[in-house]
């Protein structure tokens, strides 16, 4: 009967047919309830009423016919709870499906009273609670479906008990803890998802010694290093662990994984250069290693996937050329290799013909046909073009030397100019030079309160005009007799050997004594970002503001990853962000600075201010670089919500980041600065889907923990994406 469309309400006098063994209307569009009366046919074996418009409670009593084999009531819009005896009166149940309805509560125990099932599909619907323990006595089961649902809590390690089992999914649900080891003891275990959970910890090694074909554990929390053990599956057919916080490098052993078809290991912190090997695999249809941190070229090697399809490498490091023997690949239909380091030529052969400039965007130096938005490549002589190379690689050594020497002579001479110290501009100086107390009271007016621009917990900073008519800031620290004075002062100090970066403010020297302690820096004139923000005299666009977060977002970065220490700032907020004439962001007060020595986290006492600090910070004074990416999150929502994270609406349990959260994406007009929305923008939601992408952002920096936020690296590139795809309406931006 199922190959009919049937519509309309099941007859209510169905149950008069008590000899029906089959009851087969899947596939129609059947609507109503199902009746009660169903129950009294007491010799039924299959009831499928799968895929029709059927609504309400599942009857009760149809789970006490004894004789059902089979019952398939998925993809319609049943709800409510199922009967707390489910499972009691169905000793012959081999096949429950229920997945797609609307069902809720938690799953009955007494479902493992059905000792028969083999097949038990309880995805997509609305169950919540811990996953019964007693499914461990379904030792028959060979699929078991309950992704899709809002389940909890851990993996059952009885799951070891279901020995037949083939298929796990518990995907897309709010389950955490570890992936536990007893899921390797399933022997038969051929497809396990867990994709979009709560899941930490690492990967079991012993997932190695399994069967699987298709592994997904995408958009957990996972950490340390992809296991060696995890590139001997050698019959795995899809492989998924996209979205997490592993590192280390991609072994070379990937070449083992002769069956695979889909290799997603994207967003992720993998780093090292790609591998050969993974050239020969000819089976390898689609390949994901987009948002890593992976190096090198892109291998010749690839040429030897010649079953590839789709190839995604962006926002890396890779440098090189893009190898013209990937010309040879039939059905590549995507690639995209934005937002890395590669130059040289486009190849233009083969499926090169058919792909867009969004494939190659962002890259350092590739040229290729117009059509691709980039520069055309030059066809010279090489030979005179080698030459060349190879004279400028000559002198440049000499060059150098010469430069360095003629420096020397110059600044031994210069020494001699008994007027050096005030003739000389004192933030061009490559070293710190030394300041007298006098001077700085004369050129503060004895630290009047006239010339005062801000204070803060350890000092208050003042503008100076020094004998050689520079303008500075000075910062005098308060409280000398108080320990953490003291230790400010001295960690601003070490920053001043250590750090050296366009987005951070300048400190030019420092002037101490017994009773006096003070750093002089360079002045900036825009004032502080918190300034701009919340006075009714000053405004800034959406591209002003994206470009002060990226500048930013750059300081942090070098803070984190390019300095010669690693440095955690611990206290990024609109207050210490500086702007300069050209509105270029610099990033202050370094006083509760964390300098790390080779520890990836520390402890501290010291707080940081209400709002802006991680949890991991506020409650257990755990310091690592993670701490800043969260403050920056929260930096990045009050940016384009002009609403400070200690603002009065923030009470009984809402936050900044709850209120940004449950309006993205489609809310986003109510809570962004209301400022941007009264200019004239021509195209607003255009620019409004653009802050959405912000938000989005600043939500992944803000993950409660530490482990799943993202690195500064990736904060930049995804700015600069989200810039380079503003620039595009400029023209109503900027208005």
């Amino acid at each position: 009967m199922g190959v009919n469309k049937f519509n309309g309400d099941i007859p209510t006098d169905i149950g008069n047919l008590t000899k029906l063994e089959r009851l087969l209307l899947s596939r129609n569009n059947l609507q109503g309830y199902i009746p009660k009366d169903i129950g009294n046919l007491v010799r039924l074996e299959i009831l499928d009423l799968g895929t029709n418009n059927l609504h309400g409670l599942i009857p009760s009593n149809i789970f006490n016919i004894s004789t059902l084999k089979i019952v398939f009531l998925d993809s319609n819009f049943l709800s409510g709870l199922l009967p707390s005896y489910l499972g009691i009166g169905l000793s012959n149940l081999e096949e429950l499906d229920l997945q797609g309805n609307e069902l809720t509560g938690q799953i009955p125990n007494s479902i493992s009273n059905a000792s028969k099932l083999i097949n038990l599909d309880l995805s997509s619907n609305k169950f919540n609670g811990a996953i019964p323990t007693t499914l461990g006595s379904l030792t028959n089961l060979i699929e078991l479906d309950l992704d899709e649902n809002h389940l909890t809590g851990l993996i059952p390690d009885i799951v070891n008990q279901l020995h037949n089992l083939q298929r796990l999914s518990l995907s897309d649900n709010k389950l955490q803890g570890f992936i536990i080891n007893e899921l390797c003891q399933l022997k038969g275990l051929s497809e396990l998802y867990l994709a979009k959970n709560m899941f930490s910890g690492a990967i079991p090694g012993c997932l190695g010694n399994t069967s699987l074909q298709k592994l997904n554990f995408s958009s957990n929390k996972l950490i340390s290093h992809i296991p060696s053990s995890l590139w001997s599956l050698k019959d795995i057919l899809v492989l998924d662990i996209s979205s997490n916080a592993l590192s280390g490098m991609i072994s070379p052993e990937v070449s083992n994984l002769r069956s695979i078809i889909l290799l997603n290991l994207s967003r992720n912190q993998i780093s090292g250069s790609i591998p050969v090997t993974m050239g020969s695999l000819q089976a390898l249809q689609t390949l994901s290693l987009a948002h890593n941190k992976l190096q090198g070229p892109i291998p010749e090697a690839f040429s030897g996937m010649i079953s590839m399809e789709s190839m995604d490498l962006s926002y890396n490091y890779l440098s090189g050329v893009i190898p013209k023997s990937l010309e040879s690949l039939l059905y590549l239909n995507y690639i995209n290799f934005s937002y890395n380091l590669l130059h040289g030529e486009i190849p233009d052969g083969g499926p090169f013909q058919n792909f867009t400039a969004q494939s190659f965007m962002m890259n350092k130096d590739l040229c290729g046909k117009s059509k691709l938005q980039i520069q055309p490549c030059r066809r010279g002589n090489k030979h005179i073009s080698s030459k060349m190379m190879l004279m400028i690689k000559c002198l440049l050594p000499i060059m150098f030397v010469i430069l360095v020497v003629s420096s020397i002579v110059f600044l031994k001479h210069k020494r001699h100019d008994d007027n050096y110290s005030t003739k000389k501009d004192l933030t061009n100086l490559g070293t710190p030079t030394r300041i007298s107390y006098y001077e700085l009271l004369q050129g503060t007016n004895g630290f009047d309160e006239s010339n005062l621009l801000g204070s803060g917990s350890f000092g208050s900073v003042y503008k100076a005009i020094l004998p050689n008519e520079n303008i500075v800031a000075v910062k005098v620290f308060n409280n000398l007799d108080m320990q953490e004075a003291l230790r400010s002062f001295d960690t601003e100090c070490a920053a001043i050997c250590n750090l050296r970066h366009r987005n951070l403010i300048k400190t030019i020297s420092s002037c101490s004594n017994d009773h006096f302690k003070s750093l002089i820096m360079e002045f900036m004139v825009n004032g502080s970002l918190d300034r701009w923000l919340y006075s009714h005299n000053y405004y800034l666009n959406v591209l002003q503001r994206l470009n002060i977060m990226i500048d930013v977002a750059t300081a942090l970065e070098y803070l984190h990853h390019d300095s010669s220490i690693l440095v955690v700032h611990c206290d990024v907020k609109p207050s210490n962000i500086l702007l300069d004439e050209d509105m270029v962001a610099h990033l202050s007060d370094f006083g509760i600075a964390k300098l790390f020595g080779e520890q990836s986290e520390i402890y501290t006492k010291s707080l940081a201010t209400i709002g802006y600090m991680a949890p991991e910070y506020g409650s257990k004074g755990v310091v690592s670089p993670k701490a800043d990416v969260y403050s920056y999150g929260i930096l990045l929502m009050e940016m384009f919500t002009r609403k400070k994270p200690t603002d009065g609406m923030f009470v009984q349990g809402l936050s900044l980041k709850d209120w940004v959260s449950k309006s993205t994406p489609h809310s986003i007009i109510n809570i962004i600065d209301a400022n941007l929305l009264h200019r004239k923008n021509q195209n607003i939601d255009n620019i409004l889907s653009h802050i959405s992408s912000v938000f989005d952002l600043a939500l992944k920096c803000c993950n409660d923990l530490p482990e799943a936020r993202l690195t500064m690296i990736d904060v930049v590139v995804s700015l600069k994406k989200i810039k380079a795809l503003l620039m595009k309406n400029a023209r109503d931006i900027i208005s």
